[in-house]
């Protein structure tokens, strides 16, 4: 009967393969760019078109001031709940909030172009793929007549670009979701379970303004911002001596990645600021990277007369790693992706972040899968032509509906 149940759902997935592929292009010609983070009209339709699909979908709209202090303009996060029995909660979750398309696209960001197999657009990858992937796999286990013990949950939230802290972390403070287990959005061809963390500080340099002309008697921000950021590289160059043991992570990076100050180019800078990105591997204690940090910014200001450095944590995203309880799902997703895509598919580690690590963070055992290529590089993720391969959205979509199948099914009633 088993294997009846598995047949079926991968006839009923590859039936509506079309209606999934026009149910993220959808998605795609809808912009929900973060920054600026106005977020609640893609929350909107996508509800509505999750809603086109027979969901009952729950609207929880972040509030204002929160969204506000989190960087944003809008959010409302998705909640759907498919309850099959008693049993345990798995949450699937995925961001519709995406980075902003930048330069050098030659399809429209928004267009959902398809093109030799690929459709193309700003998240079509990062993750709107598995609004689709975790909607259509888990119709696909509700058609399949599959007696399954427990909950399927589909979290789609809108602020893993700016943390995560108003999606999935405010859907577990407010107890609006208790799962027992998480998936999160990523790619077909390996099972994430480790990511590094990630360090955002803000450095604001001051001195005082001065005619050119009289350079001495100001106090020049911009000098002192240079010795800063001369003493930041050295640092990032120590990193070199440091490697990850986790598969497809290596090395901790810094990247000054936002930098503005002066006032004319006559005028002495009076202030110069900017913002660093630290990623932090898995074996790295995140409260003593920043300490670091602060200790070299604070030491390189030291040496400048009439200068005051302030430094400000904007985000801080600690490294995802297992914890106990998540090993079945790990080997199911595993097991499932290797007979779906025929080739062998391993647990690793990937470098950037995730809103996995929110999920971990509250004792949820969470796994990092969805659809997409081998590589964040591949599918031009946060680049120009962002795509993704349809074929990998219906094997995904397969891999994720079996290894719930596999965790349902024998579940206690």
């Amino acid at each position: 009967m088993t294997q009846d149940i598995r047949r079926r759902i991968h006839d009923i997935i590859a039936a509506r393969h079309d209606e999934q592929c026009a149910f993220l292009a959808k998605l795609v010609k809808i912009p929900s760019d973060n920054p600026p983070g106005d977020c609640a009209a893609h929350g909107r339709h996508a509800a509505e078109a999750l809603e086109g699909l027979g969901f009952t979908v729950e609207r929880h709209p972040v509030p204002d001031q929160l969204v506000q202090d989190n960087g944003m303009i809008s959010a409302t996060n998705l909640v759907v709940r498919q309850r099959f029995a008693e049993g345990p909660v798995i949450a699937l979750n995925a961001h519709g909030d995406v980075v902003p398309p930048g330069e050098g696209w030659s399809v429209d960001p928004y267009g959902a172009e398809i093109r030799d197999g690929m459709m193309y657009g700003r998240g079509v990858a990062v993750s709107k793929s598995d609004f689709a992937t975790y909607g259509f796999a888990l119709l696909a286990l509700m058609d399949s007549g599959a007696k399954l013990a427990g909950t399927v949950e589909l979290h789609f939230t809108y602020d893993e670009e700016t943390g995560g802290a108003i999606g999935p972390q405010w859907l577990l403070d407010e107890g609006i979701s208790r799962p027992d287990y998480a998936l999160s959005a990523g790619f077909s061809y390996g099972v994430v379970t480790h990511h590094n963390g990630c360090l955002h500080l803000e450095v604001e340099i001051s001195g005082k303004s001065a005619h050119a002309a009289r350079p001495d008697t100001g106090h020049d921000a911009l000098e002192a911002a240079t010795t800063v950021l001369a003493a930041l590289y050295s640092e990032r160059e120590t990193y070199a001596d440091i490697h990850s043991e986790i598969d497809g992570i290596d090395t901790p990076s810094l990247v000054v990645g936002l930098i503005e100050g002066g006032i004319n180019t006559n005028v002495v800078p009076d202030g110069v600021r900017f913002r660093l990105d630290r990623r932090i591997i898995p074996e790295e204690d995140a409260g003593a990277v920043e300490d670091r940090l602060r200790s070299v910014i604070n030491d390189a200001v030291a040496g400048h007369h009439g200068i005051t450095c302030q430094v400000r944590r904007i985000m801080l995203a600690t490294p995802f790693q297992p914890i106990p309880g998540g090993e079945a799902m790990v080997e199911a997703l595993a097991r499932n992706a290797e007979a779906v895509l025929g080739e062998p598919i391993a647990a690793h580690g990937v470098p950037l972040y995730t809103d996995a690590r929110l999920y971990a963070n509250a004792g949820v055992p969470t796994a990092i899968y969805g659809a997409g290529p081998h590589s964040l590089l591949e599918a031009n993720g946060h680049r120009a032509d962002e795509k993704l391969r349809l074929d990998d959205l219906l094997a995904a979509t397969e891999v994720v509906a079996l290894t719930l199948l596999d965790l349902l099914h024998d579940a206690p009633s």
